[in-house]
């Protein structure tokens, strides 16, 4: 059974960073592709950051040289650092896969 456990999350200044994590269970991290979601209150929840073994990771527009989505396969961990964070970040944050989701993790971002 997969489980995706994210944590990391915070209240942080605009311009300060976070770093996200996301601990894998039941599959390895070769299995498949691992994104990370966020969803605003009152929002329709939307993609931040893909990565695939063998591809090079993807981004949202509104995130691109800012967020860097990587992953540690000895720990079975995703991660989503973030850097130079804006009000507009604030949201609840998912890590993905497949069909599978987390329960998120707060991020709040005050201007």
């Amino acid at each position: 059974q997969v489980e995706l456990v994210e944590s990391g999350g915070g209240l942080v200044q605009a311009g300060g960073s976070l770093r996200l994590s996301c601990v894998v269970s039941g599959i390895t991290l070769r299995s498949g592709i691992f994104e990370w979601y966020r969803q605003a209150p009152g929002k329709e929840r939307e993609f931040v950051a893909r990565i695939r073994r063998g591809f090079i990771p993807t981004y949202a527009d509104s995130v691109q040289g800012r967020f860097t989505i990587s992953c540690d396969h000895a720990k079975n961990t995703v991660y989503l650092q973030m850097n130079n964070l804006k009000p507009e970040d604030t949201a609840v944050y998912y890590c993905k896969r497949e069909a599978t989701w987390g329960q998120g993790t707060q991020v709040t971002v005050s201007s």
